[in-house]
């Protein structure tokens, strides 16, 4: 089992280059499988999840290659499993979108329900209840969703809760039905229009991604195609952060800045320099005084929630009082009392998190709860004074690539260890 071992009080500076967007990812190579034909991948993150997909497809009789770490050759030309309840598949929350992309083609499909980071009631109802409302018929069974249609039909759906994955999923499913589909209130965020654009180049029929409407004209099938996944907001936020709490100067490249104002308007609002090129963006919080803030989750364009542990890592030295709200998952704060073995001062009450600034964190042994919370601990270890220990080092490794040696060539002292 890996740790992370990281001394603090270094200031980061350099460029650091940002990997593909892991959210992109992870739906984009499930939609690979709705073409006939070959479909090659770049800019792919190297990162557990990524992995994880990689060893699913090829189980289930998909001929999957990697041509280098980052790009992937995906042939589904020849016959391949409907079945999917490998172990690869629960350890993942992604590997719902099986269900639609086969679902689309082959009008069946028998999947395992997904796991990934537990931070509360993550439900799928949504997505089953637009696969219902396409025409297909959805049963669970104990821990595998089965659904199968004799054919697709396009039809108005409502999302009563703005949801990416679902969003996602039925825009899928949705891309090989007859007719037309309307999705409404759909959730908008940079990583659907880049699944949208991706089945668009693939010879699908979709307009709207990135609106609150997304309309999707059904076609018979969908061929090959090349495609580069888009930079990935939330690993370019989680560097632009531990800049800031460093009092470092960071250039954070190969992003798209305006994925990221959400974050930026908040540094701003803290008292750190941002200065915004054509792919990337210089945080320079050298000699600033850190002032409190408020920080409410909100859907795209709104602040990320998976932005919001590592916010609060930078809170947590802010001098004032800060005030989280957290609208979208009810349980995302199970890393705080970690934090809080560091030094932060935080109290929680239903979905806000109270804030009191302190000096300086101290080291101390802690554990990531999940992915975000997993960079939450890094940031907060590069600003306390000796020596941080971070255990569960898996679930950062599911959405960071080379996190070790990324924050090293920007000045960090961190190893990771085997225990």
């Amino acid at each position: 089992m890996d740790r992370l071992v990281i001394k603090g009080k270094n200031k980061l500076s350099g460029n650091v280059v940002i990997s593909g967007a892991k959210n992109a990812a992870v739906a984009v190579i499930p939609a690979a499988i709705m073409a006939s034909d070959v479909c090659l991948i770049d800019n792919l993150p190297y990162i557990e999840d990524v992995k994880c997909l990689y060893t699913t497809l090829n189980k289930m009789g998909v001929e999957c290659e990697y041509n280098d770490k980052h790009t992937l050759k995906i042939d589904s030309s020849a016959n391949f499993s409907t079945t999917v309840t490998f172990d690869e598949v629960r350890k993942m929350r992604a590997s719902y979108y099986l269900i639609g992309a086969l679902l689309a083609r082959f009008k069946k499909a028998e999947v395992a329900l997904p796991g990934g980071c537990n931070f509360g009631t993550r439900p799928i109802d949504l997505h089953l209840k637009g696969f219902r409302a396409l025409g297909a018929e959805v049963e669970v069974k104990g821990e595998v969703v089965c659904v199968s249609a004799v054919k697709l039909k396009g039809t108005n759906i409502y999302m009563d809760t703005v949801s990416v994955g679902a969003t996602i999923n039925i825009m899928l499913a949705a891309t090989m039905a007859e007719g037309i589909t309307t999705i409404e209130n759909a959730a908008k965020e940079p990583h659907i229009v880049d699944v949208a654009n991706f089945l668009n180049m693939m010879g699908a029929n979709i307009k709207g991604a990135g609106t609150d409407v997304i309309k999707i004209t059904g076609v018979d099938h969908l061929h090959g195609a090349e495609y580069t996944i888009i930079p990935d907001q939330i690993e370019a936020g989680t560097y632009m952060i531990a800049a800031a709490i460093t009092s470092g100067c960071v250039k954070v490249s190969n992003i798209i800045p305006k994925h990221m104002d959400s974050l930026s308007a908040k540094l701003i609002e803290i008292g750190i320099g941002i200065e915004e090129g054509d792919d990337c963006i210089v945080v320079d919080a050298r000699d600033r005084k850190f002032k409190a803030t408020s920080v409410r989750t909100m859907a795209y364009p709104g602040f990320p929630t998976d932005l919001q542990p590592q916010i609060a890592a930078l809170l947590s030295v802010c001098e004032g009082t800060s005030m989280i709200t957290e609208n979208v998952w009810e349980k995302r704060y199970q890393y705080i009392d970690e934090l809080k073995r560091l030094g932060a001062k935080i109290t929680v009450e239903g979905r806000v998190a109270i804030i009191e600034g302190v000096k300086e964190l101290t080291g101390a042994e802690v554990e990531a709860t999940d992915l975000r919370a997993g960079a939450a601990m890094i940031i907060a270890a590069l600003n306390a004074r000796g020596e941080t220990v971070i255990g569960e080092v898996k679930y950062i490794d599911r959405g960071y690539e080379e996190v070790e040696k990324k924050f090293s060539a920007i000045g960090a002292d961190i190893k990771r260890v085997s225990v």
